[in-house]
């Protein structure tokens, strides 16, 4: 069993026998279980779970800000009556190496409004991402790999 079902397992546990399977005593089970797993995790063959597990959900908060923030700003720029933004098309080279972080940050800059990832390099080197705010495209990069790339990376470590 991996670490992430037994600390599925231990939230489900923890809400029966608080005798409320709700939501409230699921999210404190996941909570308890992240704690005892991270004290557990050099035991269990994971040491950094505990982390990473919390830097997850850490990202998960992050990127939902990311969306609100983004929304927000591209809905204001669309309904003005002039363009003030200025698309372009940015390469972000890529420090992540694990298929699944690169599909994730391709992804969570797809999802963000006014980005899209476009096309990853043959080397998975480079990622292609059209921004509708290139007026500074090393900005542009910095903004993905800083916002993005380096919390995906602390997860995936």
């Amino acid at each position: 069993m991996s670490l992430l079902g037994l600390h599925l397992g231990m939230a489900v546990l923890w809400a029966m026998a608080t005798g409320s399977l709700t939501f409230p005593s699921l999210l404190m089970g996941i909570f308890v279980g992240g704690g005892v797993l991270h004290l557990l995790g050099p035991v269990l063959g994971d040491p950094r779970y505990g982390i990473r597990f919390y830097r997850a959900i850490a990202l998960a908060f992050f990127f939902l800000w990311e969306l609100f923030a983004s929304g927000i700003r591209v809905a204001i720029d669309v309904l003005r009556p002039t363009l003030s933004f200025t698309p372009a098309v940015v390469a972000v080279p890529l420090e992540l190496r694990n298929e699944a972080a690169i599909v994730l940050l391709a992804n969570m800059v797809s999802l963000t409004p006014g980005t899209l990832s476009i096309d990853l390099s043959e080397d998975r080197s480079c990622l292609y991402v059209h921004t509708m705010y290139g007026e500074d495209p090393e900005a542009a990069r910095q903004a993905i790999k800083h916002d993005f790339e380096e919390r995906i990376q602390e997860v995936f470590r």
